[in-house]
């Protein structure tokens, strides 16, 4: 506290204590002089005395603690911290990723996601704020950052990084205790593959920024609102700076100001789209001498310094959300791919299985309900993979369930007319009888096993039109012209072939009878 304030501090307390010690003494000698002859009033000036008393221990119970108040203690209340909500939301989400990781067979895939899960915490752990300038490469992004690092108050970093995936420098701002790092990325919507590869370094760097500058010269073109629009759509906090304003009469800028806010109205306020010259055109004077006028991006600075120290902590916590919530997307997508190979190989093996099953024993009609043991066996194993341990007694529950949803709903007999078809422009006419149990069993199984899959990689939900809806579903994406001319010649291979050969081998087994008889 400085002197002078805690010198008036000092003279308040004892001028106010003094005079209310008078005060009180003055009341009290009244109170005795008219005690005996006034005693209503005498009692009224005791009442007035408690309350003078209470008053005064409260002025010095107040005062005494605005004393004590230290500028250190207030200072640490000051402090920003990241919002505790969101931190442990973003803790909990890496948790989980590090164990569906462990789940993850692909070497590659799973150090990928480790390496980037610890890169999180990392930025968790230090808490910087990263602002990304995103835009065309004509657009003066690195002109831009030239500007800010030679005007921002504060000390600038050595660059890290290069140029070809962009350099990063570290700032330190007024009335901010977070270090900045100022990223200029490669520019975007440049030819060739070499620039196809460095607009996607961009886009990844842009994905990872706290807050995005995103860099024009002129009103937004399609190519450049697309990419701003979807940054904006995954929750990117973004700044629109209009560059090159020395190019332009102010009537002119004012007109392509007011256009890119209203193209950029439903995602970008009004106060976050700024004009600047960061790299103005040399000034030529009438003594013939050349003048390079100063970057004018004041404005962008009170602009971007003013978001950073009311929206700073809210941006690192959103940031770091988003990239956890991004990572573990990305892990249930590389998981749920990885257990959808695996339950599509028990589908396939299990329904040229019930293939079998059903020609080595034809049964008058095709009915699933033949091979609810075999399609048991299968929806066990199913489940296995997603992480439910299910018992045979409900997985033949489900399985004969979904039989009699496939019956009900004629997709059996819609599959035999199906396969029939399909059969008999490839095997002779014959065969189609005896096969055609066989391969249209083999059809409702792998029906019956992909429904299955959509069950558990919903958490064992069949969703709101229920099994029927999915089995629908499954039957129509599994009747195309192409997937079925695969299927007829594989079922023609592992059914009809079989088939074909044993027949061969009894009619060769009659004949030898009949000669020997």
């Amino acid at each position: 506290m400085p002197l002078s304030r805690l010198l008036t501090l000092v003279l308040g307390i004892s001028l106010i204590l003094g005079l209310m010690l008078w005060l009180i003494n003055s009341i009290y000698q009244l109170y005795w002089q008219i005690s005996f002859t006034a005693p209503l009033l005498a009692y009224v000036l005791v009442l007035l005395l408690i309350v003078l008393l209470g008053i005064l221990i409260w002025a010095f119970i107040y005062y005494l603690g605005l004393f004590r108040r230290s500028p250190r203690s207030s200072r640490r209340r000051q402090t920003p911290k990241v919002p505790v909500e969101k931190t442990e939301a973003a803790e909990e989400t890496l948790k989980a990723i590090r164990r569906q990781v462990t789940q993850i067979q692909d070497q590659v895939a799973r150090q990928a996601l480790l390496s980037r899960s610890r890169e999180i915490e990392s930025i968790l752990s230090r808490g910087e704020l990263r602002v990304v300038v995103f835009g065309t490469g004509s657009a003066g992004k690195t002109s831009l950052v030239n500007a800010l690092i030679g005007r921002m108050v504060g000390q600038v970093g050595a660059p890290m990084g290069t140029t070809a995936v962009g350099e990063t420098y570290s700032l330190q701002l007024k009335g901010l205790n977070r270090e900045i790092l100022v990223t200029d990325t490669p520019g975007i919507l440049e030819a060739g593959v070499a620039g196809t590869e460095r607009e996607q370094m961009a886009r990844q760097l842009a994905t990872k920024a706290d807050l995005l500058l995103f860099v024009v010269d002129n009103d937004l073109r399609q190519s450049e609102y697309e990419p701003l629009r979807r940054l904006a759509e995954i929750g990117k906090r973004s700044l629109l700076v209009l560059n090159k304003t020395d190019l332009y009469t102010d009537t002119d800028k004012e007109t392509i100001l007011a256009r890119l806010r209203q193209r950029v109205g439903s995602f970008i306020a009004a106060s976050d789209v700024v004009a600047i010259a960061a790299n103005p055109r040399p000034a030529k004077l009438e003594t013939g001498e050349t003048l390079q006028p100063d970057p004018e991006v004041m404005p962008l600075i009170r602009r971007l310094a003013a978001v950073l120290r009311s929206e700073g902590e809210d941006l690192v916590a959103d940031n770091i959300l988003l990239q956890s919530q991004r990572l573990g997307e990305e892990a249930r997508y590389l998981l749920d791919g990885q257990r959808r190979r695996q339950a599509e190989k028990v589908v396939e093996r299990f329904q040229w299985i019930g293939a079998g099953v059903i020609s080595v024993t034809p049964l008058p009609v095709v009915d699933l309900l033949a091979t609810v043991a075999v399609n048991a066996q299968m929806v066990v194993e199913i489940g296995k993979i997603y992480g439910c341990d299910l018992n045979m007694e409900r997985g033949r529950e489900l399985a004969l369930s979904l039989g009699k949803t496939l019956a009900s709903l004629g997709i059996v007999k819609g599959a035999i007319q199906l396969l029939t078809t399909a059969l008999q422009l490839n095997i002779a006419t014959y065969l189609i009888g005896k096969a055609i149990q066989g391969v249209t069993a083999a059809y409702l199984t792998r029906i019956a096993g992909r429904s299955f899959i959509e069950y558990f990689r919903h958490d064992q939900d069949w969703g709101d039109g229920g099994m029927a809806e999915v089995v629908q579903q499954q039957f129509q994406l599994n009747r195309k012209d192409e997937f079925i001319k695969v299927f007829v010649q594989e079922a023609i291979a592992r059914v009809v072939n079989p088939l074909k050969n044993t027949s061969e081998s009894e009619i060769e087994s009659e004949s030898e009878q009949h000669r020997s008889e």
